[in-house]
């Protein structure tokens, strides 16, 4: 077939191009209608935000309220939802409610939204890459997870949370007890900057005050930053770290700086609480 012909056949008439240009007219006609009649019928569309580091009774508590359910309900579907969680989670989706914003419509369920979670959550955090930064750490995925858990509740800026991760690596590689404030306050169901003495005997598996190690699930969920950091922390021999002031958080190797860095945030919080 020459050039000449292939043109010839691939153009249009006179006829046919008036019949096309009443079709692109129609068309651009009813997109204006249908804008019109959507822009008269839509509805505000709804949505739930939950925000890294949520605990998951915060999300439980938040789709009761954002489903109009009474409370204790989404928690009780989560253990009937049959989540794709890993084994050693043993069913409890703490650590896999990825932090997101997710549609509500008028038949979305507890369950469903949950699983959505869980399934936003697995693609989030690409089970393969997690196996291999865990293989390389002599951690499982799961324990990934927890770290990365412990480096949202933690790290004050995005900046910090490859530091932190190595802080959870350096201390679990030399077998000291993480002595993690984030850990403690999940065993008491709360979030403060401080603890007591008297706190930090609790008797708790998540108190890692006293326990070695990481606590049995992770305690909250993360987002991408903060696993990403879990994944690949900051090369360092950091083994302490404090917040002595907003925007200001020090890591150091030695004990000694490391008191002298929490004097200054004692003291700081005394002339805050003063001020105040």
């Amino acid at each position: 077939m020459s050039e000449t012909s292939y043109r010839r056949r691939a153009g249009l008439s006179r006829r046919g191009r008036l019949f096309l240009l009443l079709a692109l007219a129609l068309l651009v006609v009813n997109a204006v209608v249908l804008f019109l009649l959507l822009r008269e019928t839509d509805a505000p569309v709804r949505t739930l935000v939950v925000p890294e580091g949520w605990r998951a009774s915060q999300v439980y508590a938040a789709v009761d309220k954002r489903l109009d359910l009474p409370p204790g309900t989404t928690k009780a579907a989560a253990a009937k939802a049959h989540l794709r969680l890993p084994a050693e989670a043993k069913g409890n989706p703490e650590g896999y409610l990825y932090p997101a914003t997710y549609p509500i419509a008028d038949d979305t369920t507890p369950g469903g939204l949950l699983a959505y979670m869980v399934e936003t959550a697995n693609k989030q955090f690409g089970q393969d890459r997690t196996a291999v930064g865990a293989r390389h750490g002599r951690l499982t995925a799961y324990q990934m997870v927890t770290i990365a858990g412990i480096v949202q509740a933690e790290a004050e800026t995005p900046a910090d949370m490859g530091k932190v991760s190595r802080v959870i690596r350096n201390r679990l590689a030399l077998g000291m007890p993480l002595q993690m404030d984030s850990t403690l306050n999940y065993a008491l169901n709360r979030s403060t900057l401080t603890t007591t003495a008297d706190e930090a005997r609790t008797d708790s598996p998540y108190n890692t005050y006293r326990h070695k190690g990481l606590p049995p699930t992770p305690i909250g969920n993360p987002g991408r930053h903060a696993m990403s950091a879990a994944l690949n922390p900051t090369p360092g021999n950091w083994l302490y770290f404090v917040t002595v002031a907003p925007g200001d958080t020090r890591f150091t190797d030695s004990y000694a700086q490391q008191e002298l860095n929490v004097r200054e945030f004692n003291e700081n919080q005394k002339k805050a609480a003063k001020a105040g």
